[in-house]
């Protein structure tokens, strides 16, 4: 035995074996570190001028590929560390070499290659990925021809049964990686679920379209340009809205927007004339030369896009058409920020009674016309809001009828019974969450 402990040979092998390792325990503890940094932070740090997190940033975009060469480096390394193991242990036990060798590299790669490095990387996490970025970046280079391959064989199997992947698709979600983030802070007490909405909301806007919030333009106050300006007046000191549109000859023809204030400056200027207003001046007076022109907006338009550009046009009022540019409703930049913050009201705003009132029995009585998000919002539930945007569409979607009052439905994990009717609209329902079926 003592010949082949002072073989170069032998302590060569051995060498290689612990060089292998250590390399073995680079690549477990960079893609753990890699895959557990947030993104957030490396950016944050990224911002600063940190080099290593701008690097581990650039690294991580093709996750992928990322992972791929990773495995592909670790596994080589791996099995090249056993195969010299076993080469050795053999030499030294003769045939029981191998079992020997399996059991030895088994703990040596479980303790010191997989477990401690990935526990270090996990608790450090982001100053390990900021520093592991560069070898990674270039291994990842050398080896992208081999990793390419190996991806386009294993899409090629999973293509055979019948599995087929995007190869643009990203790895992580970020919105639902950050709806997940939030909905675990709340659980834990660390968020509101206030806050919660309102993140939730913001990022929800580049994906829904304003017809979905728009008010409809059977509860639109407009007003007849032709009517005679006192009468005007009267009802724009009366309404709650500072802008009211003006049709002509048809409530769909809109050739103005009004705005109180407009109007009062322009009274206010023949009052300055000579002190006072007579009928001849009323009767002559052109309401449409102090309205606006009429902003009209297609209904599909995301209320991400719509926002920005009520901020580049400096206002916050749109006519909402469809696409043969018959008049659906209006928004405003109030109802896309509602979205975001929740209901905004201010002194002159109509208080009307609460959309949603719980009964004795667990019930909830619902106005047909709330919109299926905010229903969700306030309770927590998960209705379907693909098909439509109130809860009297969702019911008449799945019924596919126009219900009538005291008809019940269930669906989606709950009972809908129509309580009154406004001749074919849904005024009011009540809905009751269903037990889950014991067993």
């Amino acid at each position: 035995m003592t010949p082949l402990f002072s073989d170069a040979a032998f302590w060569m092998t051995a060498g290689a074996i612990l060089c292998l390792l250590v390399a073995s325990a680079f690549f477990s503890g960079s893609e753990t570190a890699l895959t557990a940094a947030s993104r957030g932070k490396l950016r944050s740090a990224a911002d600063r001028g940190h080099k290593g997190a701008a690097r581990a940033l650039d690294v991580t975009e093709d996750s992928e590929r990322l992972i791929g060469s990773v495995l592909l480096g670790n596994n080589v390394v791996n099995i090249l560390a056993t195969s010299l193991a076993t080469a050795l242990l053999t030499r030294v036990v003769g045939d029981g070499g191998v079992a020997l060798a399996t059991l030895v590299m088994t703990v040596l790669v479980l303790i010191f290659a997989e477990v401690l490095p990935k526990t270090y990387a996990i608790t450090n996490a982001e100053s390990m990925a900021s520093t592991v970025a560069a070898p990674i970046s270039l291994i990842v280079k050398v080896l992208a021809p081999v990793v390419s391959l190996v991806r386009l064989i294993v899409r090629g199997v999973l293509r055979v049964f019948g599995v087929r992947t995007d190869p643009d698709a990203s790895v992580l979600a970020v919105r639902e990686e950050i709806a997940g983030a939030l909905s675990l802070g709340e659980d834990e007490g660390a968020i509101e679920k206030e806050d919660r909405d309102r993140i939730l909301g913001a990022l929800d806007l580049g994906d829904r379209a304003v017809e979905e919030i728009m008010r409809h333009r059977s509860q639109v106050e407009t007003l007849d340009a032709g009517l005679p300006v006192s009468e005007i007046l009267t009802r724009v000191l009366e309404s709650p809205h500072t802008r009211l549109p003006l049709w002509k000859d048809t409530p769909e023809n809109i050739v103005g927007v009004l705005h109180a204030k407009d109007l009062l400056r322009a009274l206010n200027r023949m009052l300055r004339d000579d002190g006072q207003v007579n009928e001849a001046e009323m009767a002559n007076f052109d309401i449409l030369s102090v309205a606006m022109k009429p902003y009209f907006i297609p209904e599909y338009t995301t209320l991400d896009d719509q926002m920005r550009q009520f901020l580049k046009r400096h206002t916050h009022f749109a006519l909402v058409v469809d696409e043969y540019g018959t008049l659906q409703g209006l928004i405003t930049l109030e109802d896309i920020l509602e979205e975001i913050v929740g209901e905004i009201s201010d002194e002159f705003d109509v208080q009307s009674e609460a959309q949603v009132a719980r009964t004795e029995d667990g019930g909830y009585l619902v106005e047909g016309q709330m919109t299926i998000r905010d229903l969700n919002r306030l309770h927590d539930w998960h209705l379907p809001d693909e098909e439509a945007n109130t809860v009297a569409g969702l019911v008449i979607h799945e019924a596919q009828l126009i219900p009538a009052e005291g008809q019940v439905f269930a669906f989606h994990g709950f009972r809908f019974e129509v309580l009154q009717k406004e001749e074919n609209r849904v005024a009011l329902l009540k809905i009751t969450p269903l037990e889950p079926a014991e067993g």
